[in-house]
């Protein structure tokens, strides 16, 4: 599938180069990222290519530029903005490169008119569900970590849908948008999820993940349907091989979505409360003949790790601890 192309034009080439390098990396991004350092050079490129939109600093925006032809250009902002440069929407230019193609994202999806996805080519997407009713568990460490490990080689999407996930505190940054906003998009039925989904996505590694919601009405109000939608859009208009939902208790038609997943992982223990609840779990699976369910149902007991002490550095060191030894293992196994 031919990419469109983010052109980012900055005199201050450290600036654009890195900025580029950025992007680039990001294994799902739907643009093709190019860097210039001077307005000669952009419209050299332009000559023979198309740029879909572009991002200029303020010092080298002038009517050369204009002439170009490009339909959406954004003006990338040090504060005080030209009073000839007013009609273009501005970007502050320093905040993280995350919050600028967030508003990129959101912009060029904003100004595009409605039409189809073009689909991805790539294998078939494997769904894999971590739920278990048994609480503390480790299972959003197990999660975090199988993503981590399997996005080594593939590429994987983390979705948490708990209540209360503790991102913002857990990864020490807050989130200007986060899953909510994405699925406003899905319940407003509004066309370029694509774009929307990049605007959103955060990084860890080389896992890409979506902020969870703050709050729990947040995640009650999202339909069965809305979040099939989401997973139809992201394995049809994404690259992702491999997308991990981190299932809480607050999901409308919690059994009907986990039964999309084609593995579920559910970490046990061995207490008398937590074998209780799930007999129980079992129990019910049965009595509502949710056979195939249970089938896909495969239980862990997840190692105790204790390697490190500092919540900064929990999640990098996630991989290297004893459970990382374990979700490896798992992974020789299983994939």
């Amino acid at each position: 599938m031919k990419k469109n192309v983010f052109a980012v034009c900055d005199l201050e080439s450290s600036y654009a180069y890195n900025f580029m390098d950025y992007m680039n990396r990001k294994k799902n991004s739907p643009f093709e990222v190019q860097a210039f350092t001077s307005v000669k050079s952009l419209s050299v490129f332009c000559e023979n290519n198309e740029i879909d939109v572009l991002l200029i600093s303020n010092d080298a925006m002038c009517n050369e530029v204009n002439q170009l032809g490009i339909e959406k250009i954004l003006i990338l902002s040090e504060g005080e903005l030209l009073p000839e440069l007013i009609e273009y929407p501005t970007i502050y230019k320093y905040q993280s490169s995350d919050h600028i193609i967030g508003e990129v994202m959101n912009y060029y999806a904003d100004t595009q008119e409605p039409s189809s996805e073009v689909h991805v080519l790539k294998k078939t997407v494997k769904i894999i569900g971590i739920y278990s009713p048994v609480k503390h568990c480790l299972k959003t460490s197990f999660a975090l970590t199988l993503g981590q490990l399997l996005a080594k080689d593939q590429n994987v999407l983390y979705l948490n849908l708990e209540e209360f996930s503790g991102f913002e505190t857990l990864f020490g940054k807050e989130f200007r948008t986060d899953l909510s906003d994405l699925m406003y998009f899905i319940k407003q039925e509004k066309a370029n999820i694509t774009f929307r989904l990049n605007g959103v996505l955060q990084s860890l590694s080389n896992l890409d993940y979506i902020p969870p919601v703050q709050t729990p009405d947040d995640l009650r109000s999202i339909t069965y349907e809305e979040w099939s939608k989401l997973l139809d859009e992201i394995v049809k208009n994404t690259e992702y091989e491999v997308i991990i939902i981190d299932f809480g208790e607050s999901v409308q038609k919690l059994f009907s979505l986990l039964n999309k997943c084609i593995r579920i992982y559910m970490p046990i223990k061995d207490d008398v409360i937590s074998k209780a609840k799930i007999d129980q779990f079992e129990k019910m699976l049965d009595v509502c003949q949710l056979n195939s369910l249970s089938e896909k149902i495969k239980k862990i007991k997840l190692p105790f790790h204790n390697s490190y002490i500092e919540k900064e550095f929990y999640i990098d060191q996630l991989v290297w601890s004893e459970l990382g030894d374990y979700v490896r293992q798992l992974i020789r196994e299983d994939m």
